[in-house]
Order: structure tokens, then C-alpha cells, then sequence
């Protein structure tokens, strides 16, 4: 028979719908618990005809549970699930015909319900309908008053008083209150449990067929401690370290567990949280009535071309608007537990591991069963391991620490935890691992080894490597190099291997020694420590770093300098001293074409002093002769000095053009 997986629509469905289902339990039989806060459920058996099963979940449940019920029904064409839904149940009772929402007196009660017809007991029986509640003032012993509710009831003798303290019992003639009475209760006694929420799940069917029922909802994380036994001196040669490791499983459901199908799941899958249990309601525009009114004048506008683009009216907006409680977090914390027990090397009967879409995922061999809020733990590998004892070093404190290099050869992939390692039969320290794939080799630490120390000592160094110029360009390449010693005291009486893990220096190159492997952050080497000795690892990193230099806008002294730096090859030395020479010889060539700008300047000036001394004088007078005479003699200096002028204006143009094609011509 082909089995079908029937699609849920969920709704809220009216009770009496499902008046002739039968109430029914369907037991729990697979739990599946994942790393990342959630727990798959899935219940199974056989169902016979019409069938409602309720679920109740906790408040904080029904979103995933609403988010995730699968229900495979083979028989079953309308499947359906009805459901509380949030904040409606004060919105039910005053629905109802009578409104008990408030928690309301009789008084308060029979008022609401005028004109309904009534059986009353005080203590005749009377049937008549409710005309109104008055409250009259009635004495009391003393000279005290007591204001009393009184019923009005319409009867065949007339209207009639009836003091509500005095009538045993009431009883509505319209079936349609008492079943509305009955309905609130019901709904009110339901309510009593805050924290939860059934869904019920309805499954119409004429015959018996086998039904399975799943969903997700939030769960503690599965955790998982190891025990490691390093061995002892008295075990065979060929017996490797033993790791054993246990998962530890909460039950903090509100059922128990019964011989069911406990798998654990390592992985990250996505998962998130929607709020699909509140109501939500849509935003929608209210618009004017379309009621005809009296017809007013007309006008209209100038038309507009058919291809001409107008204006768009703005669109509505929409919004939600929900009333719901604020969303629980989508992964839940946990705190680490560990837990300590001595490894006893006999066979357990450990859970069986497979891949399952991208995940790892443990399945307890025998069926388990766990009592409600209670915890256990379940053994969940057992295997002989390639171990290897070192000390390990990370660059920081004064002791190296004790620890194993570990390769996963158990045939699974193994979830992150704590591990307990026992060395010569006792306890040793305790551990970490992450994620640990399979053949995957890994190192632990599980506690200090006094009996070696550890010191550390940085430097750094700055070298030239190269210099090249090119097209006026000269460009400086240098090393920094960071270097860091080690230095390691081994006092006790027997050599050991050490790890070192030296950390990465931020955009550099390893230059030595060699490291046997890396991470991410840094490198990894093997060192050996005689006993009773000391040994030393330096580890040398190397940044390139390079300077661009324009030489044409640098200043003489500035060439002087690179030229004098015994860094700079001697290449680049002699030719960047050429190039101070054409420098110097450029600027003084430049500053004699100055001066000599200088002095045909000052001469034009004198020149045209005299002239205006000439004109005060006037050329005729003996004072003016003789202006005219120094004139004369100006005019000959002034076009002396221009010829020179321009040949050192040249010479100093020939000096700088010879200093460019000088730099921009050099390729070293």
C-alpha cells in the first residue's frame, strides 16, 4: 500500500465538528535530539475510524509545533488540526450568549440576559421573563442598610419581585444559553493551565490503519563528556589509549519516556522562530459611503495626450499589526556539565553513528525509557585511539602543558565536550574538544607540567633587500623581521617532546625553522628537551615592506643621505652621487640666472628713476644733461646684462634638463 503523507491546513475548527471522533492517545515511540536547541517527536500506532488525539505542548512550543506538525495518515483525505488560539479565549466568552468573561454576579448575569425566559425555584417554581435587576434598600440588624439585588420577572400573574438572595435555582428555558453555558465553562476550565495549549489533531477514517505524527519543538541540548585512559605501565605493549564517551539527555517534557527510539543528532541546521500561534490582523483603508447626494456644477480640465505619462495616485500602505507576545530566543543556552567516572576497559554497548544530511547522528542501540523532567546518560562510543604524550606549549606562562596528540579512528565523528583523562590509573585533568572529524588528528591539555619551564624574548630587525630605479622611481625594499626566542628548561629526570605553538605575526612569512604544521593562527614545532638541560627555539617571521621615492621632487641633501647608506647597493650609491652633481650643477645655474635677473632688474629700475628725474630737470638744463648722459650709459649695461640673462637662462635650462633625463633615463 502506498502511504501518503497528508498536508495540513491548520485552523481553528469549531468542537462540534468532530462531535462523533473518539478521543485517543497515540504512544511516543522516536526521539530525535539535536545540538542546536530542538527535538524531533515522533508518535506512531494503529488508529481505528474517527479519531481526535490532543497534544498539549507548552506555551513556548506552539509556534514550532505549529511550524513542524507532519501527519502521515494513509486513509485519511481531510485531515485537520483545531487549537486554542492566543488571546481568544476572552473574546469566545463574550461571544457567547452568556457572558461570564468578566466573572460577573448572578445579578450581574441575569441582567445582561432581559427578556430571556427562566425556571425559577423561590422556593415555588415560577417561569416567566427577565423584565430587569433593581436593588432595593433592606434593613439590617442595627441601624445599618444593606442594598440587595431584586429579579423582575414577567410572569402570567403579572410582573413579580423576587429577592435573588432567596432563589435556590435558575434554569434557562432557550437551549441555545444553557448549551453556551456549558460552552464557557468548559472553556474557562481548559484555561486553567496557562502555560500550555493542545492542538488537536482530527483524522476522519472508517477503518483501523497504522498513523504516525511528528513535529520539533524546543528541547535542551544533548551534551557529551569523554574519559580518556592513557594507559598504564602495567598494561600490554600493544594495547592502545582507551577513550569512552557518554550523552548526557535531558527529558524536560511534561510525559514520559517509554522504549522509545533515542537518537542525538551533532550539528547546526538553521532554525528559527515564527510567530504563528497569535493572530494577526491586516491594516485596510476605510473609504467614504457611496451615497448619492445632490449633483453640483461641472467643469473640466484640458486633455491630456493618450502616450503623455501622469501622475500616479500614492498607493495604501500596509501594515501588520499583531497582538502577540514577544518571540523566545531560537537557540537555547546550556551549562556544561561534567561529569567524572574511571573507564573500565569491557565492552559497552555503545550507540550506533551514521551521516544524515550533513549532520552526524547517534542512535541509542536499545530502547529507551525516562521518566518526565528526569536526566540521564547513555554511553555513546567506546574505542581504542591513537594517542601520543607530549607537552604543548602556546607561547604564554611559565609551564608548558601536559597533553596528547589524539587521532579519531573510532569511525565517527565525535561532538564537541569535556574529557577526562586518567594517566597510570588515576585522574589526570580534564580536557576540551571541539567537533572532532573522523582520522582527524587533534591535541588536548589537561593540565601543567611543573617540572618544565618556559621563558620568551622578542626582537625585530629592519633590512634593505633591494633597490630598484626606474623612471625616476626609486623603490626600497625592506625586511622587518620579528623574531622570537624560546627558551625552555627541562629539570626533571627524563627527556620529553614538546610542541611549541607560535603565533602568527600579523601579514608574515615564516622564514624559520620549519614548522611541522599549522593552523589558522599558528604554527606548530617539534622540540625535543633533554633531561636536566636546556633548549632554545628561535622563530624568525620576515614582513616585506617597500618605499616609493620620486627623485625628481627630492631635495640634494636627501640624495646625499641614500647615497651615504651603506644599505643602498653601491650601484645606486654612485649613481644617485651623479645625481647630486647634476642637482647642484642645475641649481647653480638656476641661481646665477637669478642674480643676474637681479641685477638687470635694479638697472630697469635706476632707469626709470633717471627718467623721471629728467622730466623734473628738463633736458635742456645742465642737471638735465647729465641725467640724459647716465641714461645713455644704463641703456648700454641693460642690454649688456639681457644677453646674459639669457645664456644663463639657458645654461640653467641645459642643467635641469640634463638632472631630469639623468633620473628619468636611469634603470638600476
Amino acid at each position: 500500500m502506498i502511504k501518503k503523507i497528508a498536508v495540513l491546513l491548520l485552523c481553528v475548527i469549531p468542537c462540534g465538528l468532530w462531535a462523533q471522533s473518539t478521543e485517543t492517545d497515540i504512544p511516543l515511540k522516536r526521539v530525535v535530539i539535536l545540538t542546536s536547541g530542538l527535538a524531533f517527536y515522533e508518535h506512531s500506532g494503529t488508529l481505528n475510524g474517527n479519531v481526535s488525539i490532543n497534544f498539549p505542548f507548552r506555551l513556548e512550543a506552539v509556534n514550532d509545533a505549529l511550524k513542524t506538525l507532519v501527519v502521515n495518515d494513509p486513509s485519511t483525505a481531510n485531515p485537520s488540526v483545531s487549537y486554542q488560539s492566543e488571546q481568544t479565549l476572552y473574546q469566545t466568552l463574550r461571544s457567547l450568549k452568556i457572558d461570564l468573561s468578566d466573572q460577573p454576579s448572578l445579578a450581574v448575569i441575569l441582567s445582561r440576559l432581559r427578556g430571556a425566559e427562566v425556571e425559577i425555584s423561590s422556593p415555588t417554581q415560577f417561569t416567566g421573563r427577565i423584565v430587569s435587576i433593581e436593588y432595593r434598600s433592606m434593613a439590617s440588624s442595627g441601624f445599618n442598610e444593606t442594598i440587595e439585588p431584586w429579579l423582575l420577572l414577567s410572569t402570567s400573574q403579572g410582573i413579580r419581585p423576587f429577592s435573588i438572595k432567596e432563589i435556590s435555582s435558575i434554569k434557562f428555558s432557550d437551549p441555545a444559553i444553557e448549551q453556551d453555558l456549558s460552552r464557557a465553562l468548559d472553556l474557562i476550565a481548559a484555561s486553567r493551565n496557562s502555560s500550555s495549549r493542545s492542538l488537536v489533531v482530527n483524522l476522519p477514517g472508517n477503518n483501523s490503519r497504522d498513523v504516525k505524527i511528528s513535529y520539533v519543538i524546543p528541547s535542551p541540548v544533548w551534551k557529551v563528556s569523554y574519559r580518556l585512559d592513557l594507559g598504564s605501565a602495567r598494561q600490554a605493549p600493544t594495547e592502545r589509549p582507551l577513550i569512552q564517551g557518554w550523552a548526557i539527555v535531558d527529558n524536560d517534557s511534561d510525559s514520559d519516556w517509554v522504549n522509545v527510539e533515542l537518537s542525538l543528532i551533532a550539528g547546526r541546521p538553521s532554525s528559527f522562530i515564527q510567530n504563528l500561534y497569535p493572530p494577526y490582523y491586516v491594516w485596510r483603508p476605510v473609504l467614504p459611503l457611496a451615497i448619492a447626494g445632490t449633483a453640483e456644477a461641472v467643469t473640466y480640465d484640458k486633455a491630456a495626450s493618450a502616450d503623455t505619462t501622469l501622475s500616479r495616485a500614492p498607493e495604501a500602505g500596509t501594515a501588520l499589526r499583531a497582538r502577540s507576545s514577544n518571540d523566545m530566543a531560537a537557540e537555547q543556552s546550556y551549562l556544561q556539565e561534567s561529569v567524572e567516572a574511571m573507564i573500565l576497559r569491557e565492552q559497552l554497548q555503545t550507540a550506533s553513528g551514521r551521516d544524515v544530511g550533513g549532520q552526524f547522528e547517534f542512535t541509542i542501540k536499545n530502547p529507551v525509557s525516562l521518566d518526565r523532567q528526569m536526566s540521564a546518560m547513555f554511553p555513546l562510543v567506546e574505542s581504542a585511539i591513537t594517542a601520543n604524550k607530549l607537552i604543548i606549549y602556546s607561547g604564554s606562562g611559565k609551564h608548558p602543558r601536559l597533553g596528547a596528540e589524539l587521532t579519531n579512528n573510532t569511525g565517527m565523528k565525535l561532538p564537541a565536550g569535556p574529557i577526562t583523562v586518567y594517566d597510570a590509573g588515576v585522574y589526570a585533568g580534564d580536557a576540551l574538544i571541539e567537533f572532532w572529524n573522523e582520522n582527524e588528528k587533534r591535541l588536548i591539555s589537561y593540565g601543567e607540567d611543573l617540572s618544565v619551564t618556559a621563558s620568551t624574548g622578542d626582537t625585530s630587525t629592519r633590512a634593505v633587500s633591494t633597490v630598484t630605479v626606474s623612471g625616476g622611481i626609486m623603490t626600497i625594499n625592506r625586511n622587518l623581521t620579528f623574531i622570537k626566542t624560546y627558551t625552555f628548561i627541562n629539570s626533571g629526570s627524563s627527556a620529553k617532546q614538546m610542541i611549541v605553538e607560535h603565533t602568527k605575526t600579523a601579514q608574515t612569512d615564516l622564514v624559520s625553522p620549519t614548522a611541522f604544521e599549522q593552523t589558522a593562527t599558528a604554527y606548530r614545532f617539534n622540540v625535543s628537551l633533554p633531561a636536566n638541560n636546556q633548549t632554545t627555539l628561535t622563530v624568525s617571521e620576515q614582513r616585506p615592506i617597500s618605499e616609493r621615492i620620486t627623485l625628481l621632487s627630492q631635495r640634494p641633501e636627501t640624495f646625499l643621505s641614500y647615497s651615504t647608506n651603506q644599505e643602498i647597493p653601491a650601484n645606486v650609491r654612485q649613481a644617485l652621487q651623479r645625481a647630486v652633481e647634476l642637482k647642484q650643477a642645475a641649481d647653480a645655474a638656476t641661481a646665477a640666472a637669478k642674480d643676474i635677473e637681479t641685477q638687470r632688474s635694479r638697472l630697469i629700475s635706476d632707469q626709470d628713476r633717471i627718467r623721471r628725474n629728467i622730466e623734473a630737470a628738463g633736458s635742456q638744463t645742465q642737471q638735465g644733461q647729465d641725467y640724459l648722459r647716465r641714461l645713455s650709459s644704463l641703456d648700454s649695461e641693460i642690454d649688456t646684462i639681457t644677453a646674459s640673462l639669457e645664456k644663463a637662462n639657458t645654461d640653467a635650462k641645459t642643467a635641469q634638463q640634463a638632472y631630469e633625463s639623468y633620473l628619468s633615463g636611469l634603470n638600476l
